[in-house]
């Protein structure tokens, strides 16, 4: 079966918003990334404006790390309201809803919000994820602007709170090996990375491995 959706995971700093728009450039794809956070929340009927407010009021630690995990391009926070109108668990159901959607669709590239595992068992979906050393990731945090403080505080937290958020509320490892076919340290420059998805994609995939969920998560 060819692929018809890739889903792009990655290290916070590890360059995934440009690799991921040079790569659905090259394919003329549709990129997802944060036009996925704009569509979830226009489902909602959330403001995008008013719910970043709201989620600043959001300080349990589930919460906390949902924001986390969803950030967008450039590690922006998505919108959230409180858990009265717009909690996790809708969050995490509109975001399978559409993601879902978009790879019945196809021919789209779409970065983290949980992609690899609501897409887990689809056979025409290529994952990959990406790293780098840590030296790397602050020197692509700062070019895109971001202080040094800040840019050592989010590669120190980020990528721990999103592997606390899917071990709670998925039951499975974050990164889990099994869920990607390749994995890219992009050091090797974006242009590389996108050039080595290109041909991963288009060899002869591994049947489809089932990966269950964990009774009682999700």
């Amino acid at each position: 079966m060819p692929i018809r959706t890739i889903t792009i995971e990655r290290e916070y700093g590890a360059g995934a918003p440009t690799i991921a728009g040079a790569l659905a450039d090259r394919l003329g794809w549709k990129l997802w990334d944060r036009e996925l956070t704009a569509e979830i929340a226009r489902i909602a009927h959330v403001d995008p404006e008013a719910a970043s407010r709201c989620d600043e009021r959001c300080d349990t630690l589930l919460h906390r790390m949902a924001k986390t995990f969803w950030r967008g391009s450039y590690e922006r926070s998505m919108p959230m309201v409180d858990s009265g109108v717009f909690d996790t668990d809708t969050l995490v159901e509109l975001s399978e809803q559409v993601i879902t959607r978009l790879a019945e669709t196809g021919n789209c590239v779409i970065v983290g919000r949980g992609a690899p595992y609501f897409l887990r068992n689809r056979p025409d979906v290529f994952t990959v994820f990406l790293f780098a050393d840590h030296d790397e990731k602050l020197r692509r945090l700062m070019h895109d602007g971001q202080s040094e403080k800040d840019a050592e505080e989010g590669i120190a937290t980020v990528d721990r709170d999103r592997a606390a958020f899917i071990r709670q509320y998925f039951g499975l490892q974050w990164p889990d090996r099994k869920l990607y076919h390749m994995w890219i340290n992009t050091g090797m420059g974006d242009a590389a990375a996108v050039d080595l998805i290109l041909h991963g994609m288009s060899q002869p995939q591994r049947k489809a491995e089932v990966i269950p969920i964990k009774q009682g998560a999700k």
